[in-house]
């Protein structure tokens, strides 16, 4: 069973989110609570990770994985970003909205679209993820926790436990309330799911 670990949501405790981090430097997997609903997530090398991550969800290799980010430096590392794309996505975070973009030689191949070479970028707007990742100094390998044959993502770290706590190492329980996120293809130039995000005056 998963370790069941509570983080302060305004001031999470240093303590509980480097035990969080020295788990996931491991080889772990967790589940974390994020500015949009809870999301599956283990370091981006970690190749058994990605592939329970796989399994739990039920999802193949075309699948898009999302890289949540501290903030826009690592981000701009990890994926191709034009002048418009960079304005478009500093304008919109940190918040619940991820971007689908190619990504660069820094990405693990196994991590990407295997047709398109793209991924998810996310800067999410809560402070237990955000203190996670600055830990880790690098972004975290995710995907929302949308059980299969759901359509709705899990919320609420109790019920991650319930339904799938035999095959997680570790839950963070902290708050998670407002939905999937707004998805902005900017390949494609499209918005691919109204989510959380607003989406009023984006033009594409």
């Amino acid at each position: 069973m998963a370790q069941f670990i509570s983080i302060h949501p305004e001031n999470p405790q240093q303590r509980f989110v480097h035990q969080v981090v020295e788990a996931l430097r491991r080889g772990e997997v967790a589940a974390i609570p994020t500015d949009s609903a809870y999301a599956i997530v283990c370091t981006m090398g970690n190749k058994e990770g990605l592939d329970r991550i796989r399994e739990i969800r039920r999802v193949g290799d075309k699948h898009h994985f999302t890289l949540l980010c501290h903030n826009f430096a690592q981000l701009g590392a990890l994926a191709v970003v034009s002048n418009p794309d960079f304005r478009l996505i500093k304008s919109l975070t940190p918040g619940p909205y991820t971007f689908i973009l190619k990504g660069t030689k820094e990405v693990p191949r196994m991590t990407l679209n295997p047709k398109k070479h793209t991924l998810g970028i996310r800067i999410p707007d809560h402070n237990i993820t955000q203190a996670i990742v600055e830990e880790l100094g690098e972004p975290l390998l995710s995907s929302t926790l949308i059980l299969p044959e759901e359509e709705e993502p899990l919320m609420a770290g109790w019920k991650v436990d319930d339904e799938i706590g035999h095959a997680l190492d570790i839950i963070v329980d902290g708050p998670s309330d407002s939905g999937p996120t707004t998805v902005i293809d900017l390949v494609e130039g499209k918005i691919a799911r109204e989510g959380a995000g607003d989406i009023t005056g984006i033009n594409l």
